[in-house]
């Protein structure tokens, strides 16, 4: 709704446009044309949203100590190319999990903070250029903040998309564990259970009285 008022975003050269963000045709089938006033209301409703549910996650990671679990370290980068061959079936063999994510989350899991950060400075850069002009002059100009603002919904849409397939590859049971904080296992799934027993030399001497 906002971007057909001004559909300035495109991937080309001069006059040349390879793709365009979006066509007229997507508009047009989501009945989406004129309606900037309608679309505003729903982003600054929903900025709020964001905004508080961003700060609650980065509050509880840092009280929490799950920061530790989520920032990624230096040999994360090489791991996680390994991963994304393990998920693109190239790779046949898991890279070791080490904690609770592996070398892919920790990446994607901590840029999505980035971005979220990024995404509300150069929404307030766009919403008030006069009042945030330092902010717009440090993102590198009010067009470019604007830049900012759109790739970065592109990115969210793109890790959206990953993790609906990732959650497909992995079933049902995986997406409902994400939703309920555990996984629900049959019990012929469950390992068999280890029953302790006890060598007759290393039991205690039985009395008489017990015998008869």
């Amino acid at each position: 709704m906002i971007y057909w008022a001004n559909g300035v975003y495109r991937i080309g050269w001069g006059d040349q446009t390879l793709l365009k963000f979006f066509p007229k045709s997507f508009y047009e089938a989501l009945h989406l044309p004129h309606r900037l006033a309608e679309g505003m209301a729903y982003h600054f409703a929903f900025m709020w949203l964001f905004t508080v549910n961003g700060i609650v996650y980065v509050l509880y990671t840092i009280f929490s100590g799950e920061w530790r679990l989520l920032l990624p370290r230096a040999k994360d980068w090489g791991d996680a190319y390994q991963v994304l061959l393990h998920d693109l079936r190239i790779r046949k063999t898991q890279p070791p999990i080490e904690g609770k994510y592996n070398a892919a989350q920790r990446i994607a899991y901590t840029a999505i903070i980035v971005m979220g950060i990024g995404s509300v400075l150069s929404g307030l850069a766009i919403y008030k250029p006069v009042q945030f002009g330092w902010l717009c002059t440090i993102l590198g100009s009010y067009a470019f903040a604007r830049i900012i603002h759109f790739v970065l919904t592109i990115g969210y849409c793109l890790f959206f998309v990953i993790h609906i397939i990732q959650v497909i590859a992995a079933g049902w049971n995986n997406f409902r564990g994400m939703v309920a904080g555990f996984e629900v296992q049959k019990e012929e799934d469950l390992p068999e259970p280890v029953i302790a027993s006890a060598t007759p030399e290393l039991l205690p001497p039985i009395k008489e009285e017990e015998e008869q």
